[in-house]
C-alpha cells in the first residue's frame, strides 16, 4: 500500500506540474515518461537545440538543476539533429519537468526508487486481459471488465490436421490460452517464446517474482502470479498436442480474421491447423522449461510437472521422427478447404527450435544425449532472439544454470556467445545521437521493431547478470527508456503509461468495447520502415526516416498492433530492472 499511496500522489504532483506550466508539453524534448531511479542515468533528447542551458524544475519557480546541451549530433534513423540534457547527478526524489528556453517544457517525470513497478505490473497485467476463454470480472479488469468469448470447447480438426484417430471436422477442447494479437487466434510458435520469457523472469528473478503482484483471480494462491499467467496459456497449449502421436497443431483459429468486434460477440467456427515441426518443438521446449518450475510448487500443482514432461518428450520424439514438416499456409490452403488467411507464423528452418528444445530438456532431466542431437554451440554467434530465431533462448537457459551443468556444457562458450552480442548492443548506444541501443542494426525498425528494442534489453541483462558489468545495465535501461518516450515520435509505447501513449490501437478489444482508453500495459509494434499497411503508405513516403514510421491508427496494424511477443521481453526487462535495482530487490518494502 505504500508503494501505491507514493505512485498516487507522485501522479498527482505531475498533473499539477502540467497544469501548472505556461505551455503545452513540446514533443521535441524526449525523455521516459514514468521517470528515472535515483542512482541511475537520467538523459533526455532534445530536437534543434545545442549547446545551451536547460533547467530540472520541480514547479515554475523551483529550479532543482541546471545543465548545458550538448552539441548537436544527428541520429540518421529520424534524420534530426538532436542534443543531449544529461542530469544523472540529480538524484533528489520527487517530479519534475525539463524547461529548454527556446524549445518548451518536456513531459513531466518522477525520480524514485521502483520507478518502473507500476510498468512491470501493467505489462504482466495486459496478459489477464487477454485470456480467451473466460469473462473478465470488473473486480480483477476494472473498466476493461468482459464476457467470456471463444470458450474453444468445440473446435474443429482442419482437413490439413486430419489423421485416422481423429478424422476432419472432430470436436475437440481447446480452451484457455492468449489472444495472439489484436487478434483472437492462438498460435503455438508465438505462444512459444512468449511463455518463454515470462516463466525466464521468474527463473531468473524468482524472490522479486514471487512477491509482484498483478490482482488477478489466482492472486489468493500461494503461486507467484507471473506463473500463474503463463499457466493459463501452458493449459492451453496441453490441449494442442495430438494425444495420439505426440504432435501439435501449429494454431487455433478462424478461417479469417474476425471484425472489430468483442470476444462474446465472435462465434466463427475454429479450427486446429496442421501439426508442424517448427509448433512442437516450441511446445517442446516450454513443456521441459515449466516441467523445473512446476516441481517446485507441488502443492498446488500436484503431478503437474511430470505431466508437462511427459508431454514435452513425447513431442520430442515426433518432432525427432518428423524433422521436417513446415506449415505453409498457401500449400494448406491449395490442398484442403476452408482457406486460412489467419497470421501463418511459417518458419522453414528449425535448427533452433531443435537446439532450444534440446537444452530445455537437457537441463529440466540432465540428460546431455538431447544435446549430441542438437547442440545450440554448433552455431558460433548469438542473435536477438524472435519467435522465428530462438536459439538464443537455449544460451540464456544454459548460462543460467552453468553452475548445474559444467562438465557437460562448454559454459565458457555460452558465456562468449551472449557476451560477443551485447558488445555489439552496448557499443552501438554508445554512438547513438538519442543514446540508446536500438538502431545497431539498420533493419532494427520493422514491424514489431518495439519487440526487438525490449528484447535486446533482455540480452544485455542477461550480459549484466553473467558479469555484473554495469555498462550492460545501463545500456539496457537506455532501451527501457526509448520504449517509454525517448524516441523519434515522443510517445510512450505502452498504453495507459506516460503523459502521451497510444489510444487507437490495432486492438480489438479495445476497439470495440467503447471505451475511450484502450487496454492498458500492451506494448505496441512500433515504428515499420517498411509501411507494411495501408495507413503508414498514406501517410509516410518511402524516403521517411524509419524511426518515425508510426501511427497511432486502428488501421495500423504494422505499427499500433500489440502482440503478446512483444509484451513478454518488456515484462522482463522492467521487472530485472526493478529486482536489480529496487532497494531490497523486492516490488514491496520490508521492515
Amino acid at each position: 500500500m505504500k508503494i501505491l499511496r507514493q505512485f498516487f500522489f507522485t501522479t498527482v504532483f505531475i498533473m499539477c506540474l502540467l497544469q501548472s506550466a505556461s505551455t503545452q508539453p513540446s514533443d521535441n524534448i524526449r525523455l521516459n515518461q514514468i521517470g528515472f531511479y535515483p542512482s541511475m542515468p537520467k538523459i533526455a533528447v532534445v530536437k534543434d537545440a545545442a549547446s545551451v542551458p536547460f533547467y530540472i524544475i520541480s514547479n515554475i519557480s523551483d529550479t532543482v538543476f541546471t545543465g548545458t546541451l550538448t552539441a548537436a549530433k544527428t541520429w540518421q534513423y529520424s534524420n534530426e539533429s538532436v542534443s543531449i540534457a544529461d542530469f544523472s547527478s540529480l538524484q533528489t526524489p520527487g517530479a519534475f519537468v525539463i524547461s529548454v528556453p527556446g524549445v518548451g517544457t518536456s513531459y513531466p517525470f518522477a525520480i524514485e526508487e521502483r520507478v518502473h513497478l507500476n510498468v512491470a505490473i501493467g505489462s504482466l497485467k495486459s496478459y489477464y486481459y487477454q485470456r480467451a476463454s473466460t469473462s473478465l470480472p470488473a473486480v480483477y479488469a476494472g473498466t476493461w471488465a468482459r464476457a467470456a468469448g471463444h470458450l474453444d470447447t468445440n473446435v474443429l480438426v482442419h482437413a490439413s490436421a486430419a489423421t485416422t484417430e481423429r478424422p476432419v471436422n472432430t470436436k475437440i477442447s481447446s480452451p484457455r490460452g492468449w489472444y495472439d494479437a489484436g487478434d483472437y487466434n492462438k498460435y503455438i510458435a508465438n505462444s512459444g517464446i512468449t511463455t518463454y520469457t515470462l516463466l525466464a523472469a521468474y527463473e531468473h528473478f524468482p524472490e522479486y517474482c514471487a512477491q509482484l503482484k498483478t490482482n488477478i483471480p489466482e492472486s489468493a494462491n500461494n503461486i507467484p502470479d507471473i506463473i500463474d499467467e503463463a499457466l493459463w496459456n501452458v493449459r492451453w497449449m496441453l490441449t494442442m498436442q495430438d494425444p495420439n502421436d505426440g504432435g501439435v497443431y501449429h494454431k487455433l483459429t478462424n478461417a479469417r480474421f474476425d471484425g472489430f468486434i468483442m470476444p462474446s460477440n465472435a462465434t466463427a467456427a475454429r479450427y486446429v491447423v496442421k501439426k508442424s515441426t517448427a509448433a512442437t518443438l516450441d511446445f517442446a521446449a516450454v513443456m521441459a522449461q515449466m516441467a523445473r518450475i512446476a516441481s517446485d510448487f507441488s502443492a498446488g500443482l500436484r503431478g503437474f510437472s511430470d505431466s508437462c514432461l511427459h508431454a514435452s518428450m513425447r513431442a520430442w520424439k515426433w518432432a525427432r521422427e518428423n524433422p521436417a514438416v513446415y506449415y505453409n499456409q498457401s500449400k494448406v490452403n491449395a490442398q484442403f478447404d476452408p482457406d486460412i488467411s489467419t497470421g501463418e507464423y511459417g518458419d522453414g528452418n528449425v535448427s533452433d527450435e531443435f537446439a532450444w528444445a534440446a537444452s530445455e530438456l537437457f537441463v529440466t532431466t540432465g540428460q546431455d544425449s538431447f544435446l549430441t542431437v542438437a547442440n545450440p554451440l554448433s552455431v558460433s554467434t548469438a542473435n536477438v532472439p524472435g519467435w522465428p530465431n530462438v536459439r538464443t533462448l537455449a544460451l540464456y537457459t544454459l548460462a543460467h544454470y552453468s553452475k548445474t551443468i559444467a562438465g557437460k556444457v562448454d559454459t565458457s562458450a555460452v558465456k562468449t556467445q551472449l557476451i560477443t552480442l551485447a558488445n555489439t548492443l552496448r557499443n552501438s548506444m554508445d554512438t547513438s545521437a538519442f543514446g540508446v541501443v536500438i538502431g545497431v542494426q539498420g533493419n532494427n525498425f520493422v514491424w514489431g521493431s518495439n519487440g526487438i528494442a525490449a528484447n535486446q534489453g533482455m540480452e544485455l541483462l542477461a550480459a549484466f547478470q553473467l558479469t555484473q558489468d554495469s555498462s550492460y545495465l545501463r545500456a539496457a535501461l537506455s532501451n527501457l527508456d526509448y520504449l517509454l518516450g525517448r524516441n523519434a515520435t515522443s510517445y510512450c509505447y505502452v498504453t495507459g503509461f506516460g503523459s502521451k501513449s497510444p489510444l487507437h490501437i490495432h486492438h480489438r478489444p479495445s476497439g470495440a468495447d467503447g471505451i475511450a482508453a484502450p487496454v492498458p500495459g500492451l506494448l505496441v509494434g512500433g515504428p515499420d520502415q517498411y509501411r507494411n499497411d495501408g495507413v503508414l503508405r498514406s501517410l509516410y513516403a518511402a524516403s521517411t526516416p524509419p524511426a518515425l514510421c508510426y501511427a497511432d491508427d486502428q488501421g495500423s496494424y504494422a505499427s499500433n498492433e500489440i502482440c503478446i511477443n512483444w509484451n513478454a521481453p518488456l515484462v522482463y526487462l522492467a521487472v530485472g530492472m526493478e529486482a536489480l535495482l529496487s532497494p531490497n530487490g523486492l516490488p514491496i518494502s520490508k521492515k
